[in-house]
């Protein structure tokens, strides 16, 4: 009798036991990287009142079975259901990763190792990318070889906004492109006309932005042929040639300032840069500042460069070499921080128009390599699926800065939950070799913008919260019961 009255008990403590992971399931229904629990029930010992005995031919007598009174029941286990993937809340947040697949998140505080689905990161003062408890996030470092690339290896804290992150070089440029259309027709080009303005933009080896000033018009060499000529560098619109003084008298002053420049057909020959000279109170260049772009008459397509002065063109205008680029040079002091840039005028015409012409230069090549840049503050970051995180800087330059690492585990049901959504490895769960994986090893990948909710489902947890208290109810009415008895059994006495 009295073993009814213990069964009813351990009966209350396993579906107490249960009520608890229910209500703990219910309570981080809104937890990020949450994974659910449930609980297991087993019977428990026996009392063996009568062993089971086989047949006994002598006797006649048949087998049989042992006769048991259970002593209740226990929690068998309490298993996470941490491979189920929760809903997906949307936060627009850049460092926000929400992870797909069975992989981890490793993060790493105080020593120890963590293993997480909560992506809610940002970014600590030193730069290291963190959870929201403070826990450095692991990945793999740039190859310090090669920029372009994550060198794989042991995972170690993920910097992302490094001092050496913080900009990007500068490049010079190295070459540019003259694209438009010139109207023979167009009064502007006529011969002993100022001709059309037009401008080169390029940076040097410092980043510095800087404008090229041609004028072009028709030349007399022939009908075909316009003149092109350099007639100022300048930054913030000021010539690097020459300063300007405003006098009293209303006389403007030049001074050179010792820089030059020239047109060539050969970038080496850096001896023909002329620096800035003062004729009649102007500035003027030296010489060997222009050519003549020649054009086939019938066709209106570009021939060739024919550099002026030079007697090497037939009567047609035509130069014997085809030459479509020029090299602008610049120098004349130390240290010099251009580059020799290529200018390329074979995609300039000389078609009929509306006795318009339009002429317009763009910095790079005509496949947009050698533009150059300023130098690059970033501007922000961004984390593709598969964990690379790169830098975004205000001159267009994307630069890698490293790779979020996961981890995964033969058993991720067998790791130890350690609070904060964070996990340990455990003997049952495997262990982590340090190193880590991609995270599309496994078919997973990271969505950014984006955060891994809590896998409780509330119907099932209400549900289950239902006949756990069912079963709390029919244990406590055991044991009520069995007190009836034993009172009506005292009360025989009477």
């Amino acid at each position: 009798m009295m073993r009814s009255l213990f069964s009813g008990v351990a009966g209350l403590k396993v579906h107490q036991t249960k009520m608890d992971v229910i209500g703990n399931n219910i309570a981080n229904v809104n937890t990020v990287g949450f994974k659910s629990s449930s609980t297991v029930f087993s019977d428990v010992f026996y009392q063996t009142t009568q062993a089971a005995s086989g047949p006994n031919k002598e006797t006649n007598i048949g087998g049989i079975n042992s006769k048991q009174i259970g002593l209740g029941a226990g929690v068998a286990a309490i298993s996470k259901n941490i491979t189920g993937q929760g809903g997906s809340q949307t936060t627009n947040n850049a460092f926000d990763c929400m992870l797909t697949g069975n992989s981890f998140f490793v993060t790493k505080s105080g020593g120890r190792t963590y293993f997480t689905k909560n992506g809610a990161f940002s970014v600590d003062p030193d730069g290291n990318l963190v959870t929201s408890d403070g826990d450095k996030v692991q990945g793999w470092q740039v190859d310090p070889d090669d920029p372009t690339r994550i060198k794989p290896g042991p995972v170690s804290d993920l910097k992302l906004m490094s001092p050496e992150n913080q900009y990007t070089d500068p490049e010079a440029t190295k070459a540019a492109y003259v694209s438009g259309n010139i109207d023979k027709t167009d009064k502007t080009l006529a011969p002993g006309s100022e001709g059309r303005t037009f401008q080169t933009n390029f940076y040097d080896k410092l980043g510095y932005k800087y404008t090229a000033k041609f004028t072009i018009k028709q030349s007399s060499v022939s009908d075909n042929s316009y003149y092109i000529e350099l007639k100022d560098i300048l930054r913030d619109g000021k010539s690097i040639m020459y300063t300007e003084k405003k006098n009293d008298d209303g006389t403007t002053e030049y001074t050179p300032t010792g820089w030059g420049a020239s047109l060539t057909k050969d970038k080496q020959e850096l001896g023909g840069v002329s620096p800035a000279d003062i004729e009649d109170g102007k500035p003027k260049f030296g010489d060997d500042i222009g050519f003549n772009a020649v054009f086939d008459g019938t066709t209106g397509k570009f021939k060739s460069l024919v550099e002026d002065g030079a007697p090497d063109h037939d009567s047609s205008g035509m130069d014997d070499t085809v030459i479509k680029k020029m090299f602008l040079n610049i120098g004349g002091k130390s240290p010099n921080p251009f580059e020799n840039i290529e200018i390329d005028f074979s995609q300039l015409t000389m078609f009929a128009s509306s006795t318009s012409s339009k002429i317009e230069s763009t910095m790079g090549d005509v496949d947009g390599n050698g533009k150059g840049k300023m130098k690059g503050t970033m501007t922000g970051v961004t984390i593709d699926t598969s964990g690379k995180a790169y830098g975004t800087y205000d001159n267009g330059d994307l630069k890698l800065l490293g790779q979020i690492a996961v981890a995964s585990f033969k058993n991720p049901g067998g790791l130890e939950a350690a609070g904060n959504s964070k996990f340990v490895e455990t003997m049952n769960s495997g262990s982590f070799d340090g190193v880590g994986q991609d995270v599309t090893a496994d078919g997973g990948k990271i969505q950014t913008g984006m955060l891994e909710m809590s896998n409780v489902d509330l119907a099932a947890q209400f549900t289950d919260m239902i006949t756990t208290q069912r079963g709390f109810q029919a244990n406590s009415r055991t044991i009520t019961t069995t007190d009836s008895i034993l009172e009506e059994l005292i009360n025989l006495k009477r």
